[in-house]
């Protein structure tokens, strides 16, 4: 066990040395005490600050290898979120991209085969860091005894044959079956895309690889490095591994937060953050009203600099932005995203963007690439009420587009609208000029 060497009310400094375990129980009472008074509660400030340095948006300035930076990006969030919409470069790319300035689109498919990441569910399906393999297997054991369901129903005869075939003939796609069998559930998909995915759910098939954005099913034996840890955590181990992968990719959080779409787990997260402020492992603090819990170390982010004037045009299913009831609290940022709504009730358009400035949220666009002419076309871009800095902030959002355009590969660009309507001309003066 190692306790603190020294530390300042001015600057968060902690850093640790070896202790007897005579003088351990009084100097970490002392420490607790003193960490306490001074995290009692944070500025609404501080805490933004927080989570956008443990998120990693706006990014730092990187060297090395690009590769080696998006896996790093990867393994620090703990997922990075798949989806299929495409009016825009496709979420997955968009947040990592904004994670890491020299991302290309070939990354996950090169970390995929290198067996560096992983597909399966997180809150919603996602790529994770393979050294976090281990962590998935008591969801995938839950689902193979039956003791959480996934939405597809099982057909175990099916399921069977599936695998077997899959076994016998290698790696396959759903299409490579018989497509005979009518479409069930919410999602209408044919019954052996479900067989597939229940499989996948449950751990005995991965996804190598994907062709044309359709998943490659194998045998989990014939995927998996032969260097992974495959043990089942157990549950001490696994609920504290949600805890500290959170705060570490978030800032702060709660139990709430970190059991989002989790299920039977928010009662020993719970338990378990009581247990890790007693012992100093965890400080808990207050932001305007809202309990949060945050890691020792997290708190030397609130020395650095945050690259308030660098603006970042976000995915809407960012990391940073997918609970909305937490960007609403921290951010003041009431978000819904309207693709699911129809056209005649949307206020701001079919994939608004958020869009981060001066350590806030202070806008959200609608854009959609046109990659066959390379024309971006933003059909409506709307501005907080609360953004007074229009020329500075018009000035960086210009200077992101350039790299925007280039990251869809688009040339050009139209501004079709903007909330308010005088903003457009300011917009275009620095945009188009």
């Amino acid at each position: 066990m190692a306790i603190f060497k020294s530390f300042t009310k001015s600057k968060f400094e902690i850093s640790f040395v070896p202790a007897t375990k005579e003088i351990r129980k009084f100097e970490i009472t002392i420490f607790m005490n003193y960490m306490t008074r001074i995290t009692e509660s944070l500025s609404i400030s501080q805490a933004r600050k927080l989570v956008l340095l443990s998120q990693g948006v706006p990014p730092k300035n990187q060297g090395g290898n690009s590769l080696d930076a998006t896996l790093s990006a990867i393994e620090h969030l703990g997922y990075i979120q798949i989806d299929t919409i495409s009016a825009i470069q496709r979420a997955h790319h968009h947040t990592l991209w904004n994670r890491n300035p020299q991302y290309l689109t070939s990354h996950l498919d090169e970390l995929l085969v290198n067996k560096k990441i992983f597909e399966y569910w997180s809150h919603a399906a996602a790529y994770l860091p393979m050294r976090d393999y281990r962590f998935s297997l008591p969801r995938k054991q839950a689902i193979a005894r039956g003791i959480e369901n996934h939405w597809y129903e099982r057909d175990e005869k099916l399921m069977k044959s599936v695998l077997n075939r899959v076994d016998t003939e290698g790696p396959l796609m759903a299409n490579d079956f018989d497509s005979k069998g009518k479409k069930m559930g919410e999602w209408q998909t044919k019954p052996v895309k479900q067989a597939l995915e229940n499989l996948f759910m449950q751990g005995e098939l991965m996804i190598p690889s994907r062709i044309n954005f359709n998943k490659v099913y194998d045998l989990t034996k014939r995927v998996l490095p032969d260097h992974v840890d495959t043990s089942i955590p157990g549950t001490e181990e696994y609920v504290r591994f949600l805890i500290t992968r959170y705060l570490q990719a978030n800032g702060l959080g709660n139990a709430s937060e970190m059991t989002y779409l989790l299920k039977n787990t928010k009662a020993l997260v719970s338990s378990t953050l009581q247990d890790l402020v007693s012992n100093g492992e965890l400080f808990q603090t207050s932001v305007s009203g809202n309990s949060y819990f945050v890691l020792p170390k997290s708190l030397d982010l609130l020395n650095k600099p945050l690259a308030r004037g660098q603006l970042k045009i976000l995915s809407p299913f960012d990391n940073l932005l997918i609970q909305r009831k937490r960007i609403l609290e921290l951010f003041g940022f009431d978000y819904f995203l309207e693709c699911y709504v129809p056209a005649s009730k949307r206020k701001f358009g079919y994939f608004a963007l958020p869009v981060l400035w001066d350590g806030r949220l202070v806008a959200r666009m609608d854009c959609k690439a046109d990659r066959k002419k390379s024309h971006m076309h933003i059909h409506h871009l709307a501005l907080e009420s609360g953004l007074v800095k229009t020329e500075a902030f018009a000035l960086a959002l210009s200077k992101e587009l350039v790299s925007f355009l280039q990251f869809n590969e688009c040339r050009n660009i139209t501004i079709h609208r903007t909330s308010p309507l005088n903003f457009k001309h300011e917009l275009e003066r620095l945009v188009l000029k």
